[in-house]
């Protein structure tokens, strides 16, 4: 998978996992990470599907409406990414937290649906619910912040409500942010990550 990786300068810190949403790049997210945490080292990817030239991290069938099979196979493709992108820049496996935005908090959320270790916790900005109906890994301690519009076109509100409530039956710590300004990522809202992170990892 196309990426950017970079050595950030406190090692103990966990690797940041970028995930853009629809139509981004590996770049996108970089300025959100160093606002939350600029000592940590960064593993940005670009997602493998292109829908109308724009990449993202795998297929739907229409707005709001997932390919499930593909997500289940780029989700399976994005971990292993994660097991060799470990072995490959020598860190901790163990230590990622993931900061997904749209379709990338999409593929995150499918992440901790799917594996009970994938990821340390997650900053997942405007997600929806991957799967429905699927027993999901225990992920006790695993610490989960959501970013969600009140307005949003895109993500109907019930969507992060439903979200939260299947990660915290899976045993999650799972905290909500509220915003009024439909799907686009705000200042405040990542404000409130930064917050939250600084309180869960250091």
């Amino acid at each position: 998978m196309q990426h950017i990786f970079k050595v950030g300068t406190d090692l103990n810190k966990p690797v940041l996992l970028l995930l853009h949403g629809t139509g981004g790049d590996e770049n996108d997210l970089l300025p959100l990470a160093n606002i939350v945490d600029p000592t940590a080292s960064i593993l940005s990817v670009r997602g493998n599907i292109l829908e109308n030239g724009m990449p993202r991290f795998f297929r739907r069938l229409a707005e709001g409406v997932f390919d499930i099979e593909d997500l289940i196979f780029r989700t399976n493709e994005l971990n292993q990414f994660l097991d060799d992108a470990a072995n490959k820049y020598e860190f901790d496996r163990n230590n990622i937290v993931a900061i997904g935005y749209s379709n990338g908090a999409n593929i995150a959320a499918s992440l901790l649906f799917h594996y009970a270790d994938a990821l340390k916790g997650a900053i997942l900005h405007h997600p929806m619910v991957p799967r429905r109906g699927m027993q999901l890994p225990n992920l006790d301690g695993k610490n989960v912040f959501i970013a969600a519009g009140v307005n949003d076109p895109i993500c109907p509100q019930q969507e992060s409500v439903d979200l939260k409530e299947l990660l915290e039956g899976a045993g999650a710590l799972v905290e909500v942010q509220w915003e009024n300004h439909g799907h686009q990522l705000t200042m405040s809202e990542v404000q409130a990550a930064k917050a939250w992170y600084e309180n869960k990892f250091n």
